[in-house]
């Protein structure tokens, strides 16, 4: 096509853009005071404004595709053109007039840890694997924020396995006097013939909220400047309110605050005195500076004078984990927690806002303060986290939970963990009681996927010239050993769970399990999202495939939701890879 024609056919879409947004500008300037939500609604997120700023998308991402196949239909190809991709999200919103958006956004300077992949390892060289549990759920939820906004996310906000664990699975109940169930299972992999996709299943005990100990909970705020937007105070006070409902007389609840300095907003209040506890939270406005360590500090103290014995101790910090003020390096804050955590006070996070997010801090400070971390981006996740999951969220079944497999070199040549990057051991650490490691909560369940090549099977390492050949003298049928440590809540040895891991119980991954094939769709979209250094030509479209077909009883629809996210991500990347093609033709 001529750049005559691309230049005629640019103001279509240009116009369009423009009249829209000036429709927009002038229904807000003509209703510049239009009645604000109540802090603490549920209609927070559900407002007409955003309904049609969400049309507006919509129409912007169409209106490049309705082009192109016009210009098909009249015989000729539209030459792929950068003005064609839909317009950034955070583009859109500047043009929207202020009125219309509400607080303005700030720079985006998000912080994530940056974590390279897990490594292949050939049996003959490395047969054993060590790692820490996780069962943070955050990632998923801020990759989902992202998705809903119309733009992939970053590749260091992908965690794999927080993805894989955000969903609940219908794995075997602890039997006998442990506090979790062990289960495995063997597959094909779906993007890979030559290897094996094997599953390791835990299932902690499930306790009903009112079989749960009595409660010493710390809510502590960031109610500092960078708070003081729609996803910012305004959801912490609902995602409060929500978990306040779920209190019980022998509760008790502390509420503490920080900006530019901390304090306590409301003493310990027992739970049957709801009513002041919801006014203390309604009352909370934002404003200054982030002195989040003196207010962290303020609230262990909180936290120990309201102390139970027995009981769950706990401190529940809802920030952006913007820190400015005080004690704000990286290091110094997460051994502050691990200092904390000593006393038998726990840390829980929970991850508000955009732009400014500090999603490493927030996620290792949990990690540090034997707590969990979730991203609150909605107020349906507030409630995933604070009242259908609220026992797994509180309270700890088992402690320092570490998981160790030894592969066996007659069944397997080569392996890789999938996830868990940021909680690698060393092989000695999985015996050592003073390595610390992470807690599972009542109900939870912790998937670990390993991808392994049998042995005849094409790996990925070309075979050593010089290493003479393995000879194995191990049980025959056994592709692994498993053994998992763990300790119970309050006690300091841990004990040892070991059982084998049997090769001949492979299945073609369309026999296997609803919940193994459901978890291996996540995982290879999570592989997607970061690269898809080892998915090959598995495609997203394959992943919503998989993950459609999987999809079971799906009681809240999350996997449903899944699917979309998919989907919703294959668009993005379309779209993307359209403009690439067209900055690169210019």
């Amino acid at each position: 096509m001529s750049a005559y024609a691309v230049l005629l056919t640019r103001p279509l879409l240009a116009g369009f853009a423009a009249g829209v947004l000036i429709s927009l500008g002038a229904c807000s300037a003509a209703n510049p005071e239009a009645p604000a939500t109540e802090a603490g609604s549920p209609q927070l997120s559900d407002q007409p404004h955003d309904r049609e700023r969400a049309e507006l998308h919509e129409q912007l991402a169409a209106a490049p595709a309705e082009l192109q196949r016009k210009s098909q239909v009249a015989g000729r190809a539209v030459m792929p053109s950068v003005a064609y991709a839909p317009m950034p999200l955070s583009v859109q919103a500047d043009a929207l007039p202020p009125a219309y958006l509400g607080k303005s956004r700030d720079e985006n300077r998000e912080q994530y840890q940056k974590l390279a992949d897990n490594p292949v390892h050939a049996v003959a060289e490395t047969p054993v694997s060590t790692f820490s549990i996780d069962v943070d759920t955050g990632s998923y939820a801020n990759v989902r924020r992202f998705l809903n906004g119309g733009q992939l996310p970053p590749q260091d906000a992908v965690r794999l396995e927080e993805l894989v664990n955000y969903f609940p699975y219908a794995y075997p109940l602890p039997k006998g006097d442990v506090p979790f169930g062990v289960h495995t299972e063997l597959a094909a992999t779906p993007w890979n013939p030559e290897s094996r996709l094997l599953r390791i299943a835990i299932k902690a005990s499930d306790l009903r909220v009112d079989e749960l100990p009595p409660a010493n909970l710390v809510f502590l705020v960031d109610v500092s400047g960078s708070m003081d937007r729609r996803d910012g105070l305004p959801m912490v006070q609902s995602t409060l309110k929500l978990l306040v409902e779920q209190l019980r007389a022998q509760d008790k609840v502390s509420l503490v605050v920080y900006a530019g300095s901390s304090s306590v907003v409301l003493q310990p209040t027992s739970g049957s005195d709801k009513a002041k506890i919801r006014a203390a939270i309604d009352q909370l406005t934002a404003g200054g500076s982030t002195a989040g360590e003196s207010g962290i500090q303020l609230a262990y103290q909180q936290a120990q004078q309201g102390f139970i014995d027995g009981g769950i101790n706990r401190i529940l910090l809802a920030t952006d984990g913007d820190f400015n003020v005080g004690i704000s390096d990286f290091e110094a804050l997460k051994q502050l927690a691990a200092d904390k955590r000593k006393t038998g006070v726990s840390l829980t996070t929970l991850g508000f806002g955009t732009d400014n997010y500090n999603e490493q801090l927030m996620e290792q400070l949990a990690d540090a303060g034997d707590g969990n971390y979730a991203y609150i981006d909605n107020l349906r996740e507030a409630r995933k986290v604070l009242v259908d999951q609220l026992s797994s969220t509180l309270a700890t079944v088992a402690r320092d939970v570490k998981i160790q497999v030894e592969f066996n070199p007659a069944e397997v040549s080569e392996y890789r963990l999938l996830g868990y990057e940021n909680r690698a051991l060393k092989r000695e650490d999985f015996s050592n009681d003073k390595v610390d490691a992470g807690e599972i909560g009542a109900g939870h369940t912790v998937t670990a996927l390993y991808e392994v090549v049998p042995v005849g099977g094409k790996g990925w390492l070309e075979p050593l010239r010089y290493q003479q050949a393995v000879k194995a003298d191990s049980p025959a049928g056994e592709l692994a050993w498993l053994r998992i440590r763990y300790k119970t809540p309050g006690q300091d040895v841990s004990k040892l769970l070991e059982q084998p891991i049997q090769a001949a119980d492979t299945r073609a991954i369309s026999q296997a399990s609803e919940d193994l094939r459901f978890a291996a769709a996540v995982a290879a979209f999570a592989q997607q999202l970061k690269g898809d250094t080892y998915t090959g030509r598995f495609s997203l479209a394959d992943s919503a495939e998989l993950a459609r077909n999987a999809k079971g009883d799906d009681r809240f629809g999350l996997r449903g939701e899944f699917v979309q996210l998919v989907e919703l991500a294959q668009s993005l990347q379309t779209a993307s890879n359209l403009s690439t093609t067209a900055r690169v033709q210019q």
